[in-house]
């Protein structure tokens, strides 16, 4: 078994446990409610929250991998050198902007599927809820005003599927207001963002991007939406409230 496999690397699949084996790989450098802790406190949250639901609902074994280094480099080399025993490689509480770069160094890189719980997990549920909310208030996806507020990785990779399926209009809103073409951005991610995004140049905070927007998307801090935020809104609006509540 062990030169059949040699020959043929593909063949670990279906010989040993690694078809059905995920690496959880975190820095611990952006934990859910908490922000950045040791490593091995981010362990709580893979094995409970994410190694359980791999196997309750998939039947899949998912295994912490809690690495103590922050820097994109070092983590990249790590889970290349550790990726022959795994499926599939899931990134967790990996802070943005160092995620996207880890991330799409890994999808070129690897073999085997990689897969960002904070960027796509995310944007996956998002973009299911807006399309059965257009469904219920009769509106077109390509004709709504979209305001997410909060561009980080949940923000962009948010925006990113939205606009695959169709979004023409959306505004991203952070702490310093808009995300706007007009201004130059040290954060590379947010330069791509200003590109693809606020064709109408909003430059404002987000009170000044709610006005006739028909969808709010919150992935920032708590308590930054207002009633007089919403009641700027289109007639029949829709706010998902997705920011983690303030202890």
């Amino acid at each position: 078994m062990c030169r059949a496999i040699d020959e043929q690397p593909e063949l670990a699949h279906n010989l040993t446990i690694k078809n059905n084996t995920i690496a959880i790989v975190s820095d611990g450098t952006a934990v859910l409610g908490l922000g950045e802790l040791r490593p091995e406190a981010v362990m709580p949250v893979i094995e409970g929250g994410k190694a359980m639901l791999h196997k309750r609902f998939a039947n899949v074994n998912a295994y912490p991998i809690c690495l103590g280094t922050k820097d994109p480099q070092e983590i990249i080399k790590t889970i290349k050198a550790i990726s022959p025993g795994f499926g599939a490689i899931h990134l967790e509480d990996i802070a943005s902007p160092q995620c996207f770069e880890i991330e799409e160094t890994l999808e070129k890189e690897l073999d085997i599927p990689v897969y960002h719980d904070d960027q796509h997990g995310t944007a996956i549920v998002v973009l299911a809820g807006v399309l059965n909310a257009l469904k219920l208030t009769k509106k077109n996806l390509e004709d709504v005003k979209i305001v997410v507020c909060g561009v980080g990785a949940a923000g962009i990779a948010i925006t990113k599927m939205l606009l695959a399926a169709g979004a023409k209009n959306i505004v991203g809103v952070d702490k310093e207001g808009t995300i706007t073409s007009e201004k130059q951005y040290d954060n590379q991610m947010w330069q791509w963002y200003a590109s693809q995004t606020n064709a109408d140049k909003i430059d404002g905070p987000l009170n000044k991007a709610m006005e006739n927007a028909d969808i709010f998307i919150g992935v920032a801090d708590a308590d930054i939406l207002k009633v007089e935020d919403i009641n700027r809104m289109a007639t029949d609006p829709i706010v998902f409230a997705l920011a983690n509540p303030q202890s």
